[in-house]
């Protein structure tokens, strides 16, 4: 039930938390998340601001969400989140991800790339594309 007045290109603009979370979600998560200008109830605000953002903005979601997204992996006859297999099976991880075209399905930062290029390049070199192993020498 709380207000929020915000600066928004038309000026000032005074909305509930609850229509903010409707008219502009990835900038509340991110003065909550990044910023943390912004403290909010977990369970209020949080979980419909994340169903928001699935559906406002799918490019940002992917990303926040990052090895937390749900995805159908195969193996596995219901989705499953993309830290299980990147864990437990990072070989089927990396050739399902960057061989089989997925990439666009799971963001990896980074630092899970550097980490899933060591572990696959321990594991098994030879399947590894070369920008990847020149990424971990």
């Amino acid at each position: 039930m709380d207000e929020l007045t915000i600066e928004t290109e038309e000026g000032p603009l005074t909305l509930r938390v609850g229509a903010w979370l409707n008219f502009d979600p990835v900038r509340i998560h991110k003065m909550i998340v990044r910023e943390k200008v912004l403290k909010v109830d977990e369970m209020e605000v949080m979980a419909p601001l994340i169903s928001k953002l699935r559906r406002a903005d799918p490019e940002y979601y992917r990303k926040i969400m990052g090895l937390q997204l749900v995805i159908d992996y195969p193996g596995y006859s219901t989705g499953i989140k993309a830290s299980i297999p990147f864990l437990n099976d990072p070989i089927g991880f990396y050739k399902w991800w960057r061989k089989g075209k997925h990439e666009d399905k799971v963001y990896l930062s980074p630092a899970n790339q550097i980490r899933l290029f060591q572990k696959v390049s321990m594991m098994d070199k030879k399947i590894m594309l070369k920008k990847d192993l020149d990424l971990v020498k």
